[in-house]
């Protein structure tokens, strides 16, 4: 069985991101990570069914807001390194990734 670890620099683009969207309306930070968690939990599933997209790292997009979860997949073990804003310049995604 897969497990997945969320590595401490993606959960501070979590609360980054939470912080950012509840500025704009209250409660829409809570949508935000429920919906991210819940895309992060869909891993257990659907992990490295796509391409690897930068290096070793596999991407899924956010069904709901414009963020990618970058991650990195062994026998057992799912590692979220990194929920990326995609509206960002993809040279500063990379430097995220490195």
């Amino acid at each position: 069985m897969k497990r997945i670890k969320i590595s401490h620099s993606a959960e501070a683009d979590l609360v980054d991101g939470f912080k950012f969207y509840e500025e704009q309306e209250s409660g829409l930070g809570d949508y935000f990570l429920d919906s991210l968690y819940a895309d992060i939990d869909s891993l257990f599933i659907y992990a490295g069914i796509s391409q690897t997209f930068y290096k070793k790292y596999y991407r899924i997009l956010s069904k709901r807001f414009p963020f990618a979860i970058y991650y990195s997949l062994t026998e057992d073990l799912v590692y979220v390194k990194a929920v990326l804003d995609c509206r960002r310049k993809p040279s500063w995604n990379r430097r995220k990734l490195q």
